[in-house]
Formats: C-alpha cells, structure tokens, sequence
C-alpha cells in the first residue's frame, strides 16, 4: 500500500493539494512504515495543471493525505482509486501514524475551488 502526503517545503503538510508538486510517499507492509520517498512533480503534472484522463505519477496510491483539498479533487481521486483526506494534523510522518492506527483527526474539504472561507459562508435562514 502506498500513502502520498502533501508536503510543498518537505516538512509540512500542506493545503491546496491540487497545486501541490511535492509528496511523501510512503510504502506500507503490515500497517508499517518501510520506506519514505520524496515524490517531486513537474507544473504540468500538477492536479491543478493536468488532465483527468490521462496517467498520473500518483497512480497506484491508495491514500492521499491533504491540509486542504476541494471536492473536485476528492472526486478526481476517488475515480483514480484514491482515498482522499483533508487533515489539520502538520507533521506527514504523525498523520501516517495516525492513518495507520485509525486515529488521523480529519477536517472537511473545501467547498470550491480550494480557497476555503472567502467570506462565502452558506447558512439555512428559517
């Protein structure tokens, strides 16, 4: 199984899956951890950039762990096979423990676009 993690600097997770060109991918074996690559994509390979149909460098991955991500992309993944998540864990190496042992502290994905609470907040008025 293999897990890719946001991670634009490397060291955090990041928001705007669908820009993002840096990934951790984690290979696991038995829910553990055995290996741990940096996963660097070129613009055009971006979510955000490329086409849905084609091939795509995170083919094969089961999960993809986000800060942030909007439901196009969730949907996008879904019909690649990917289980998409939106956490405000910060630390890739914790959210994957935390995947592992089914405590990962999920958020909500973006409503739009990606550019999550821009002053369009919906309300039921009754």
């Amino acid at each position: 199984m293999k897990i890719a993690v946001t991670s634009q600097n490397r060291k955090t997770i990041t928001g705007h899956a669908g820009k993002c060109r840096k990934f951790w991918i984690y290979d696991i074996e038995d829910k553990k951890i055995v290996n741990k690559t940096l996963l660097e994509l070129a613009l055009e390979q971006s979510f955000h950039e490329s086409h849905a149909a084609g091939p795509h460098p995170l083919d094969g991955t089961s999960v993809l762990i986000s800060g942030g991500a909007g439901q196009g992309l969730i949907r996008r993944l879904n019909t690649m096979g990917i289980q998409g998540l939106v956490t405000q864990e910060t630390d890739p190496d914790a959210a994957v423990a935390a995947y592992l042992d089914g405590t990962l502290k999920l958020g909500q994905s973006e409503c739009h676009d990606g550019h999550g609470g821009h002053g369009e907040h919906h309300h039921a008025h009754h």
